[in-house]
């Protein structure tokens, strides 16, 4: 089967964004087995991944029940704008210096110090919590786009294949994963989930003949998007330079 350019763009946002949920949620599990172990850290991933993978299965399955409304593209189109909206404008703070950085190695530092004052049953609660909070977004990513594709497989191909490459590189370094330019990729992503977001609601409220350009109208969005949270990194910045300078004169 061809993947279409538009096929390629939903794989790929369901991949990114699936990829810095799951380091977040890494980083937490991290901590824990660190400080209680491997075992408990273990079955806490493994459980709270059930719980994502059956809130997936059970949400799929009734979507899937020849629910093509109009109404329901508008709700799903309207999440991903919500979606989107929170992480370029979190990612745009962050890049014109406006808010810090996440830091994986802090947020790591963090989590071990509020759990050497818990036990056991506690620390296992803090890793499924983690995973299931990081999961429930990679869960409405994949319903979302699954849904509108027509298809689940490949959008839950895509969130699988970003655990695997979390888990793989956390096997490998045992140690927070800082070098992924995660501020990045949620700036790419919050782009493409806002032109997904704004094709499927005009999609919803006017059909498909909203969009003369049909598929292609997506890329031109998220162009718009894209170029419109760099204007305002830039913005910002000059901004924050003007202020600087005037309180230093």
């Amino acid at each position: 089967m061809s993947l279409t350019p538009h096929d390629w763009a939903v794989f790929t946002a369901a991949f990114l964004t699936s990829t810095v949920e799951w380091v977040e949620a890494y980083t937490i599990v991290l901590a824990v087995a660190v400080t209680v172990g491997w075992r408990s850290a273990g079955s806490a991933t493994i459980a709270g991944l059930a719980t994502v993978t059956a809130l997936i299965a059970m949400t799929g399955g009734a979507l899937s029940l020849g629910l093509d409304i109009h109404w329901l593209r508008l709700v799903i189109g309207i999440l991903l704008l919500l979606f989107g909206l929170r992480w370029l404008a979190k990612a745009v703070a962050r890049s014109a210096g406006l808010i810090a950085l996440h830091d994986e190695a802090a947020a790591y530092a963090k989590t071990r110090e509020s759990l050497s004052r818990a036990d056991r049953r506690a620390a296992w609660l803090v890793a499924y919590k983690g995973v299931l909070l990081e999961g429930l977004e990679v869960w409405l990513i994949v319903v979302a786009l699954g849904y509108r594709q027509g298809e689940f497989g490949p959008v839950s191909m895509a969130a699988l294949l970003g655990l695997v490459a979390v888990v793989l590189l956390g096997i490998a370094l045992r140690a927070p994963l800082t070098r992924v330019p995660e501020n990045a990729i949620k700036f790419a992503v919050g782009s493409a989930l806002l032109a997904f977001g704004t094709f499927w609601t005009a999609e919803g409220l006017g059909g498909e003949a909203a969009w003369p350009l049909s598929d292609w109208s997506i890329l031109l969005l998220f162009a718009l998007f894209a170029g419109s949270g760099l204007l305002a990194v830039q913005w910002h910045r000059g901004r924050a330079l003007r202020l600087r300078a005037g309180g230093e004169a």
